[in-house]
């Protein structure tokens, strides 16, 4: 196993993204969410407002933890959209990257792992990632 390079974690309210999406209904998943993502989310939401706010807040949650992780904060190459966390056909939540963020990333990182939970009021992440060197 690879020598953890890097762990981020974030926590975020439930209300605080309820407000943003009411304020921007359109703009605000479009500026937080990939592609992917944005598919996803607008299903969720479509049923349930509350599921559509829960999935907001965790992928927020988990593009945080993940600029914490490598160590760049919300700079690029590092963007809301360029990094999405979808599931993996058993439902595992992975971490899917775009340029040019997955380009400067695989230079300098292993395998990244992402782990989400919600609850009523707060939504939360928590991202390691791997050295690309054997410890």
């Amino acid at each position: 196993m690879n020598a953890i390079a890097g762990i981020g974690t974030d926590l975020i309210k439930m209300d605080r993204v309820d407000r943003a999406w009411l304020r921007h209904p359109e703009r605000f998943p479009e500026k937080i969410l990939g592609a992917d993502e944005l598919k996803i989310f607008h299903a969720r939401a479509a049923r349930d407002r509350v599921r559509g706010v829960r999935y907001l807040a965790t992928r927020f949650a988990a593009k945080e933890a993940f600029s914490k992780a490598v160590g760049l904060g919300m700079r690029a190459p590092m963007w809301w959209t360029r990094m999405q966390t979808l599931n993996a056909p058993g439902g595992r939540p992975c971490v899917v990257l775009s340029s040019p963020l997955r380009e400067w990333y695989e230079a300098r990182f292993g395998a990244a792992h992402v782990s989400l939970t919600d609850e009523s009021e707060y939504g939360a992440a928590y991202v390691v990632v791997e050295s690309l060197r054997n410890s």
